[in-house]
């Protein structure tokens, strides 16, 4: 059975939520309503492609193994900017700090020049790191996997190192969250 806490006081108490008929497939609302319970980091990927520096918000940045280093995040089909990042084979990631949600949403626009006033250096490889962000990974394109209505990109570390060592920005719920602001 399906059940969602529920804060009454100081005690939680456990509430059955309401299960599909399991009658066809499963809505992508139902499926953004459930699942956006489950928190995700925020990342900015970015790369240099033509001297100018292009990137993208995404969310999902996750380790995936330790041997060889690798990492994984999600990029939606209809990107834009990864296709241009990707052709270059390398790229920095930057894990965004909690007070960073602004330059999140700045990188998932499309058509903007999205660092116009923003702060980066470069990463060993050449590529952009976000000033102020928790902590940035030097990468290069291992694979890229079409999931859905999303590619998964899988990438091998080259570097890595923290930035600020901040709490880092994470989206619950359909908004921004910082660690602690989890509970409802």
């Amino acid at each position: 059975m399906n059940q969602q806490p529920v804060a009454t006081g100081s005690a939680r108490v456990v509430r059955p939520v309401q299960a599909s008929t399991g009658d066809g497939p499963v809505s992508g609302d139902r499926f953004r309503a459930v699942l956006g319970h489950v928190p995700t980091s925020v990342a900015i990927v970015a790369g240099v492609v033509a001297n100018t520096a292009r990137g993208l918000s995404v969310g999902t940045f996750v380790p995936v193994s330790l041997s060889p280093p690798l990492v994984g995040f999600f990029v939606d089909r209809a990107s834009t900017s990864w296709p241009a990042i990707a052709r270059q084979g390398k790229f920095a990631v930057s894990v965004l700090g909690a007070g960073q949600a602004e330059l999140s949403r700045r990188f998932a626009v499309s058509q903007t020049d999205k660092f116009a006033g923003v702060a980066w250096h470069e990463s060993p490889s050449g590529h952009p790191v976000i000033e102020g962000s928790v902590a940035w990974v030097d990468c290069e394109l291992e694979s890229e996997t079409q999931a859905g209505d999303h590619v998964f990109v899988l990438a091998q570390v080259l570097d890595l190192g923290v930035e600020t060592g901040g709490t880092p920005l994470l989206h619950h719920r359909g908004g921004y969250r910082k660690a602690h602001d989890l509970d409802p």
